[in-house]
């Protein structure tokens, strides 16, 4: 059961749904059916270092929503 996002083109908005099937859902903002899934970016680290494996200092702006990182913490907008 995989968490997506979604973009509403009716309202503007974003959201993310856990999906139990192949449907999309409705926009919780307006309730539109229109509701397209978007592409979600990767998070990876590779190497070393001393904040090795810590998702929350290795994020690429996926779905924390704030898209403002400059690659490197998200921690103070997630």
């Amino acid at each position: 059961m995989p968490i997506y996002e979604y973009a509403c083109p009716s309202c503007g908005g974003t959201f993310e749904e856990l999906v139990f099937g192949d449907a999309d859902p409705p926009c919780p903002e307006c309730g539109s059916s229109q509701a397209a899934r978007l592409m979600s970016r990767a998070c990876f680290h590779s190497g070393g270092g001393s904040d090795y494996g810590d998702a929350a200092n290795t994020h690429s702006g996926g779905s924390c929503g704030c898209g403002g990182c400059s690659g490197g913490n998200c921690a103070s907008c997630c």
